[in-house]
Order: structure tokens, then sequence, then C-alpha cells
């Protein structure tokens, strides 16, 4: 696991020393990427300089050093990740070579380079297993490679600065580069508010983009006319094809189908030459994926696990239980506020760019408690999207049949009933009846459940309901000044696949926005800021390949979710100890807003801060601010989208460049708004 990053300067007259300082000072940027090496690769001729930080996990050795030449010297790569299927790849090549291949080392890159060379950049792709994002330099061609893996594992962003093209696993790497000017997206603003992260291509810096998952960018001496973007591997294709090609078995051959699948996954996961744990929260997702590892470990694999001190959000103990009956080397930390506000002012630095999911704080933790042991950890993240976890794939539909024949003004009368009462109220009412509830009625917060679903209610149709479902703030261009949302996957009607199910509708788009764009990234951060190596194994092509063929009966069966992959790890974990209401891996946030967050919170919503700075309109925000102080309703969410956003805008001042055009921006803005 690494950090690259590196520009192409089409003008082609910096000198080399030059050339070779500026992607050095952009590189260390991201020493906690890769602590234990570091390299840069120029030609001034080209124009081209790649830097790169190592954290090293497959061969140790100098061999593993990069930025790596391959064996003619056509091509250099700056590489960020691991090839999971690289000893098969090199295999392969050996058979091809007659049985001589020329191995200076055996790390993955070095593989990876020598069957670029032999079958082609875009075939080599589709053999490839793994997670990574790489900037390749064709020698001859005269072109450079900015690539992807197919899910959005790892980060990678790029952009035009002039006639130079820059790019870097995090933003700060771009931010490094001398002529770096960052002006404020204000239109990306507006989608954070909505979606508590800014999706893919935007980023919060005109101009700057992310590479979309699976997405190869070419780019030659000719600059913005030979720049080419295309997908070598294309998630519609297979759920598309996965429908039309509909596993037709039995349940117990899907089943063992599965499990195979997923072993084979973590067990290639499990190549490493430095220790490696497993994250464990002690449900599905992240028992199976300890199970299998387990299950082929000759010794007791390492567990870890965050706990916190409030029960309705302790899943502590429940995960002590797993590694108990498992026989794994188990260890736990409880975390409260403190640790969290301690967190919180690092939060900005982590992610380079306004992030919201407030289980960012508890997935940093991990990670730093994970790192104290090992420098690989393993995760349960994705079964949900490919699976069918989320409870709005078991209710969405439900209740829009339930609710969507009434006209729309009766059902915003019925939204007013349910907010009419505080979410306190609701949830006091709720556990009084936990004694006669079925197990499946059983939720944590249920009154912000309810209030959310309040506010969707009066949705058209059920495209929209599902994207209420999705957004926070429901019209965030009204609170962003000189913001207009701009087109998402989850609004454009075209670029959808052709499925029958709506829950598999569903699935797809939280697999091509929610995945990548928030819990990747999420794991990505706060792990690489450990200087810790997370892998996804329930995100192996395969599995996902395979998950698409499955009938949706099989993923949401008896109102629950992840049905098959229940199945999988009831071979290796009692039901008793798993089967229990879904309740995600967050803090609670809303109690801590009226408590030990209050102050700074109330410092960063002040209404003539949100003023002066000009992105936002204080009056709706403040009125969320006292309604939630006051118990009426649970604004956590939407208040934390802001406060992450002021948090961030806090530690960009510092940057006299970005500060200047953003405040600049803003008040014309907010001149036009107001006039």
């Amino acid at each position: 696991m690494c950090g690259i990053t590196g520009f192409l300067d089409l003008r082609r007259a910096t000198p080399a020393e030059t050339l070779r300082a500026t992607v050095k000072g952009m590189a260390d940027t991201l020493r906690h990427r890769g602590p234990d090496d570091a390299g840069v690769w120029v030609d001034a001729e080209a124009g081209i300089a790649l830097g790169h930080r190592r954290l090293s996990i497959i061969d140790l050795s100098p061999a593993g050093h990069q930025p790596m030449e391959s064996p003619s010297g056509r091509y250099v790569i700056a590489f960020n990740g691991e090839i999971y299927n690289f000893l098969e790849l090199r295999d392969e090549l050996k058979r091809e070579a007659c049985g001589y291949l020329r191995l200076l080392g055996h790390s993955d890159t070095e593989v990876l380079l020598l069957a670029i060379e032999r079958w082609g950049i875009e075939a080599t792709l589709g053999y490839a297993n793994g997670m990574f994002a790489f900037a390749l330099w064709d020698r001859q061609e005269r072109t450079l490679y900015l690539g992807r893996d197919r899910i959005g594992e790892k980060p990678l962003y790029y952009g035009w600065i002039g006639t130079t093209l820059v790019f870097g696993s995090e933003l700060k790497a771009l931010r490094a580069h001398a002529e770096f000017k960052g002006q404020i997206d204000h239109d990306a603003i507006a989608l954070f508010l909505r979606h508590s992260y800014i999706p893919a291509p935007y980023s919060i810096y005109k101009g700057i983009n992310k590479l979309q998952p699976a997405s190869l960018l070419s780019v030659t001496s000719q600059g913005l006319q030979g720049t080419h973007l295309r997908h070598y591997w294309s998630l519609r294709d297979v759920a598309e094809q996965g429908a039309e090609q509909e596993f037709r078995g039995r349940t117990e051959e899907a089943v063992e189908r599965l499990d195979s699948l997923l072993r084979d996954a973590v067990k290639i996961r499990m190549t490493s030459d430095v220790p490696l744990g497993s994250f464990l929260s002690g449900g599905v997702d992240s028992s199976t994926v300890t199970a299998l590892m387990q299950a082929q470990s000759n010794r007791p694999i390492r567990t870890f696990t965050i706990g916190n001190w409030n029960p309705n959000y302790n899943e502590a103990n429940q995960a002590a239980l797993v590694a108990r009956h498992l026989g794994t080397e188990h260890t736990e930390l409880y975390v409260g506020p403190e640790q969290a506000l301690k967190v919180i002012q690092r939060l900005p630095a982590i992610y380079d760019e306004p992030f919201a999911d407030s289980s960012q704080i508890p997935t940093f933790l991990l990670s730093q408690l994970t790192r104290q042991y090992v420098t690989v950890g393993l995760s349960g993240d994705g079964g949900d999207e490919i699976l069918g976890g989320y409870n709005r794939y078991v209710w969405a539909k439900r209740i829009w049949k339930t609710v969507g024949w009434a006209p729309r003004g009766l059902r915003r009368a019925a939204a007013a009933a349910i907010t009419g009462i505080p979410t306190q109220y609701w949830d006091t009412a709720w556990q009084s009846a936990d004694a006669i509830l079925p197990a499946r009625w059983i939720h944590r917060q249920p009154g912000y459940k309810l209030h959310k679903l309040a506010r969707i209610l009066a949705s058209p149709d059920l495209s929209s309901f599902y994207h209420g479902l999705t957004s926070q703030w429901l019209d965030p261009a009204s609170v962003v000044i000189g913001g207009t949302e701009p087109s998402t996957l989850l609004t454009r009607k075209n670029g959808k696949p052709k499925l029958d199910e709506f829950e598999h509708q569903m699935m797809y788009l939280d697999s091509v926005t929610y995945l990548p764009d928030d819990i990747l990234t999420k794991i990505d951060r706060a792990s690489m800021a450990a200087s810790l190596e997370a892998r996804v194994p329930l995100l192996d092509h395969r599995v996902v390949e395979f998950a698409w063929t499955l009938p949706l009966a099989t993923k949401v069966k008896q109102r629950q979710g992840k049905w098959v992959l229940r199945q999988v790890l009831h071979r290796y974990v009692p039901r008793e100890l798993i089967e229990r209401p879904k309740s995600g891996f967050g803090i609670p946030l809303g109690a801590w807003l009226r408590g030990p967050l209050r102050d700074w919170a109330e410092s960063m919503l002040d209404s003539s801060k949100l003023n002066q700075e000009g992105y936002f309109q204080p009056q709706p925000i403040r009125q969320k601010w006292t309604e939630h102080l006051s118990g009426k309703r649970e604004w956590e969410v939407q208040l934390w989208n802001v406060l992450m956003f002021q948090a961030w805008a806090e530690e960009a001042r510092k940057d006299p460049c970005i500060v200047l055009e953003a405040a600049t921006a803003a008040q014309e803005a907010n001149s036009i708004h107001h006039a």
C-alpha cells in the first residue's frame, strides 16, 4: 500500500532538478501512506515526473522500490495497492516464456509491469484481481496512463493546471505543486450537503476530478486533445448480464459457490510479508471475513474491535463472543467523546476535502488500534451493497406500495403528524414496546428513522423516494450560497441498468456511488492515516460478478438482507451469535452534539461566522441547530455535514491561495444572491 503522485508538464522546459524537487515535495505530503520508502523518477525531455511513498507489504527488499521500470525500459510505474493474484499471473508469464522469466524481486508491481509488456495495459487490467491506483508512463508512445481498480478501493485525483496535468492519491499532494490554485466549487458543496460526501468525478476544487472506478485515463503530448477516458470493466454490464444469466441452481449450491469464492478471496488477501489481522464488529460481514481467515490459518489470527460506552452503539460484546467462538487473539478499545474530539481535529487533514460519514471517527480509531499490532487489516465492507444488506432493500418498496397510492396532500399531512411528535417521544414509546415487538421491528433511533421517512413521504415516485432515503439535506442548493446542485448517477435518467427489481436498482446505484465515494473513501483515508493497509475481500470482482447472478430472493428473504451470506456464516459461527437487529458502525453523535461537543459545534455554527465566510445561508442551519438542541428533532447528520465543511474550511484557510479565491467567489455569489 502506498501513495502516488506526479505531473506531466507539456511545456517540457523545466530542468530535471526542479522536476525532481517538485515531485518529491508532492510525494512527501503522502508520507503517512508510505512511511517505509520514497522514490522519484523524472524525464525532463518529456516533462514527466512520478513520485512514490511506500508502505512495504510484499517484498520488503529494495527490489520493491518505486517508481519501477519494466525490464525493457519502456514503462515506468508508480503503483498504489495490491494485485492479489500476482503469483498466478507470474506463473502464466513463465509458461508463455517457456519457463524463463527475469525477476529482480518478488513484488506484485514487478509482475504487473511484466504483464503489461507482454499483454498490454487493458488486457492486464482484465486479468488482474486487486485494489489499485497507478500512474504508468509509456516512454515509447510518450503517453501517461492513470488507472483505478474496478470497485474504487484506491483513490486517484487529477486535473489540469494550465498546461500541466497533476495527479495524486490525495488532494494534499496536488496542493503541494507550486502552480496549484484551489478555487472551492460551491456546486460541490451542495452535493456534499446532500450526500455527506462529494461524489465522483467531482471534488471540492474546480477543475480537479476523481478518477472513477474501473477507468483508464490516457494523456499524450497533445494535452486535452490527446486525453481519453475509457472503462475496462463495467458494473452496469455485470448487473445486466447477471440478470440475463441468473443462477438457476439450488439454494444450497448458491451457498456453496459463495463460500468457495469468499474463501479464496480471503485466502489471496492473506498473502503478506508483514503481520495482518481483521476488523471485527460482530456483524455478518466482518464475522464472515474473520471466520474464513481463521479457517485458513494454522494459528489464532488477530482481531480488533472498537467499543462504545453507550450501550445503544456498542457492538464490542457481540464481537467478543464471535472472537471467542473462533479462537482469535482479540483486542478491543472503548472510546468516548474525549477521543472523538481529538480525532475531529485531525479529520480535515485526513480526508483533504469535506467528508461527513460520522463513522469516520471510530474507523480511524480502529485503524490506529490495529496498526499497533499489525500492518494489514481485512475489512468486511461491501457486503451490504452487493448482497442486499441495507434496510432500504427490505422496506423501501414495501413502504411505497403501502403509501404511494395516497394523494400527496394526504401524505404531507401524515408526515406533519409524524414530525409533530419529537423524536425522543417516539424513542420512548418504541422502547416501552420492545418486549412485544418482533425482532425485525427493534431499531436504534426509531424516532430519527420515522422523521427521516416522514421527510420523503410526499415523493412523486419510487425513484424519488429512494433518492430521498439516500439524501441528508433535501434542498442543499437553497443552503449553499452560489451553489447549484449538478446531476449525478442518482439523478440522471440514462445510464442505469435494465433490471426488473427495484431493489436491484438500488443496490446498483449504491454500489457505484455510496460504496466508492463514502464507504471505501472512509476506510482508505482512515487506515492510511494510521499507515495501515486495509483489504476488502467481499469486493473481489469474482464475488461481485457472482452476486449479480443471484436472484433477489437469495439476498433479501424473510424480511432480512444478506440471506445467502448469512447461510455461509452459519457454517462457521452459530446463528444465535449473529442474528440481531442491524445497527451499523456509529457513534451517539446526536447526544454528543448536545453534550460534550456542543461548545465546539456552537462555535462552528455561529451566525456571524457563517455570514462572514459566505458559504452558507445561516438561517436554516441555525434553525436545525436549535431544534436539535431542544430534542424536538434529530438533525445530527445534516448538522454534521455543515460542521465537517466548517472544520475543513478552517484548515484550508492556512493555504492563502485557496482561501483568497474561495472568499472572493463566496462574496461575489453572496452579492448576487441578495441583489
